[in-house]
């Protein structure tokens, strides 16, 4: 073969990438890295929304067994008022956690606009007497209506709420602790065979629409509720 031929063809062999060549191949590279940023970016913003709705439903589990536990530890006297509803805080007296040592507490439950539309607890310091107990319990009134400072203090905001409904059990069937048409004032004055809050969870969040909790009392239920 010639000399001349070889190194033609030696030059086409060892020759690099024209400019046309290099711009597509930067293009075609730069096109993959944004495809793939986006399909990470995706995975996270998902991760992180799963993570947000676990949080939501832990937050939420956590609420419904306070309200549970509220309610199991319930006690009533002649002198002391176990449960009341009036239409907007439901006030319970219950015993302290920590045993007969602890004293009792009135905890409290309520939605209040000014907090977001909360469904809020509240609960009072350890109460070993009387008047202590009627001091508390008519605060857990005013705190529904017209926080304080010191109030909010003891609240602890559990989820958002959209609107609540309590009901009682007595006589075989539930009804509203409200109507005129309901148990007698005597009655009414012991604790419900079982308690029913029906609440109503607004859009947006990782359980939404209406939840219904219904919760007997041990003695009734042979201790499940």
């Amino acid at each position: 073969m010639p000399a001349s031929r070889t190194t033609t063809a030696f030059r086409r062999s060892h020759r690099g990438f024209t400019l046309v060549e290099l711009l597509v191949a930067i293009a075609v590279m730069a096109l993959m890295a944004i495809l793939s940023w986006r399909g990470l970016d995706g995975m996270s913003r998902a991760q992180t929304q799963t993570l947000a709705r676990s949080d939501e439903v832990l937050v939420l589990q956590a609420g419904l067994a306070q309200w549970k536990s509220d309610l199991d530890a319930m006690t009533a006297s002649p002198q002391v008022i176990g449960l009341d509803w009036d239409g907007r805080v439901l006030r319970i007296t219950r015993r302290g956690s920590a045993g007969p040592s602890d004293g009792m507490r009135v905890a409290a439950w309520t939605r209040r606009t000014d907090a977001g539309g909360n469904w809020l607890r509240w609960q009072s310091p350890p109460l070993t007497s009387l008047d202590d107990w009627q001091t508390y319990w008519a605060q857990a009134q005013n705190w529904a209506q017209n926080a304080g400072d010191e109030d909010k203090k003891r609240e602890v905001p559990v989820v958002p709420l959209q609107d609540w409904q309590i009901f009682y059990f007595r006589g075989g069937a539930w009804s509203n602790p409200l109507s005129s048409d309901g148990p007698d004032k005597e009655t009414q004055s012991a604790l419900p065979d079982g308690v029913r809050a029906v609440l109503t969870l607004p859009p947006g969040q990782a359980i939404t629409g209406r939840l219904t909790l219904d919760w007997a009392r041990p003695t009734v239920g042979g201790g499940k509720s």
